[in-house]
């Protein structure tokens, strides 16, 4: 979900020829940064307690990141030789279109819609609630025992709606589908409704504040890593517990399915590839920063999994009902520090979870806007206010669908982001196979290494990842599937037609 922070991923190029005006100015640490700042958001504060459940052993939550590393690095190193050959804006729209027509160039904006923007804002929003749940319990029950300020402070909390709690004012099923309305989801909703709201009044105080919280999203997790292991009330002995899986799956398939979280966590690895017209010699600098972004942040995830694990057993990691804790990161620190420092990381944690809705909010819209304009997506959404100077049809209506998408139970909104993404990432990958033919392709040794190696071990795993998803979560699969089937239908009867 933190890909979707680089408003240029998704912009349309001019497919005819390529903007002179560009110039070649960034180099490698300006390449690398933005591929770290990219990746790093909403997964890696939830995922590992999906994981403790659903794999049950401490080694293969571990080794769950490192070969999500390896496939991250693998299509970082496709999409390098990608970008080269096509330098304009535009990414996964390009690639598509050259290689398999403009009805796929038209899906990708319309699954970025959904599956890009939507539900990664629904996800995130309702991971937020989540965490201030778990510091509205801390100060309920563990910090301020001695003070009256804090007495004031706990009776305040606990005149709020428990946003923990397990009442749920709509809850229903349909076989594999299922809608929840509670606390979380009103006060995820209303977190999207007041960010929609201020984004539709222009940007650029958005903007310097969005740069704020990228900082401090960076700094909690570093201080977090070091801290905890250098100070927190740990022992390595969890790392030899393990507990009764909650999956009923065989472990192959669940590791397969659980590789669409740890996919969405990694994503943003591309994020490079849709600037390279702009970078210092891109055939060095390019594959250098995917690289390099890709193993440091793996390198700060697995460091964050070490420590989480280092805090709590994998049965630590699951609630009194046997559900995974989603605020993984706040209860990792209650039991590393206690329930202050606890309840401090929880805040700072939902802080930068805001900075992850907020910069999605922010430029999903721009991606419609941009489609829009060249006549690649709905009309309206290229319409822009003549005061505020905001795309404000596009901005409504994607917070109106992120805040519909809040209904949906939080693991279902990650493997719909994950099987949407995947798809249409494996479909870029497999596009080298297509663009190599031509004799004036300029192949990267990387990718050539073993040819055709990497690309293959990313749609493979791709590939799996996808038929398990099928297999063994068919009502979330069959949603991204039909979101994906109705981008073309629609194309067909209303885009292509005008």
């Amino acid at each position: 979900m933190a890909d979707k922070l680089n408003p240029a991923r998704h912009a349309i190029p001019d497919l005819g020829k390529t903007p002179a005006t560009l110039l070649r100015q960034l180099g490698i640490f300006s390449a690398t940064a933005l591929v770290i700042s990219n990746m790093i958001g909403t997964g890696i504060f939830t995922t590992t307690g999906f994981l403790a459940g659903d794999l049950g052993d401490p080694r293969l939550v571990l080794g769950i990141w490192v070969v999500g590393a390896l496939v991250a690095l693998a299509g970082a190193l496709c999409y390098s030789e990608l970008g080269i050959n096509f330098p304009s804006s535009g990414g996964e729209y390009v690639y598509l279109t050259r290689a398999y027509g403009p009805t796929w160039g038209f899906m990708t904006g319309w699954v970025s819609f959904f599956a890009g923007f939507s539900a990664p804002i629904a996800a995130a929003s309702l991971a937020c609630a989540r965490y201030l749940g778990g510091v509205q319990e801390t100060v309920r029950h563990g910090v301020g025992n001695g003070g009256a300020d804090w007495v004031l402070v706990r009776r305040l909390a606990g005149c709020l709606p428990d946003l923990k709690g397990t009442w749920m004012a709509l809850d229903l099923g349909w076989g594999h589908f299922q809608l929840q309305f509670g606390p979380s989801q009103l006060v995820a909703a209303a977190l999207i409704a007041v960010l929609t709201a201020v984004n539709i009044f222009g940007v650029r105080r958005v903007g310097k504040l969005q740069n704020l919280l990228t900082g401090v999203n960076l700094t909690v997790i570093l201080a977090f890593i070091a801290l905890g292991l250098f100070a927190g009330t740990g022992t390595w002995t969890h790392f030899s517990e393990s507990v009764t899986r909650t999956s009923t799956g065989p472990v192959a398939a669940q590791f397969a399915i659980s590789l669409f979280w740890i996919y969405v966590c990694y994503s943003g690895w591309n994020a490079a590839t849709y600037v390279a017209e702009e970078l210092k010699v891109p055939e060095r600098t390019l594959p250098m920063a995917l690289t390099f972004g890709t193993l440091l942040v793996a390198a700060i995830y697995v460091a964050l999994n070490v420590v989480f694990l280092y805090a709590l057993p994998l049965a630590g990691m699951q609630g009194a009902d046997g559900k995974p804790i989603v605020e993984i990161g706040l209860t990792a620190a209650t039991a590393l520090f206690g329930p202050a420092m606890g309840g401090l990381f929880g805040a700072l944690i939902a802080l930068c979870l805001v900075a992850t809705v907020n910069a999605e909010v922010t430029v999903g819209p721009r991606v419609y806007y941009a489609m829009a304009q060249n006549r690649a997506f709905f009309k309206m959404a290229a319409h822009v206010h003549p005061r505020w100077r905001t795309p404000v049809i596009a901005i409504l209506c994607q917070g109106l669908c992120a805040a519909l998408m809040t209904l949906t139970p939080f693991p279902d909104l990650v493997v719909y982001i994950g099987f949407s993404l995947t798809f249409f990432a494996v479909l870029s990958v497999a596009s080298l196979f297509i663009f190599r033919r031509r004799p004036n392709w300029q192949r990267q040794r990387s990718v050539s290494f073993a040819w055709p190696l990497i690309p293959l071990v990313f749609i493979l795993v791709g590939g799996w990842t996808i038929v398990y998803g099928i297999m063994h979560r068919p009502g979330v699969s069959v949603a991204a599937i039909l979101t994906i089937g109705a981008g073309a239908a629609i194309y067909h009867a209303r885009i292509k037609q005008a």
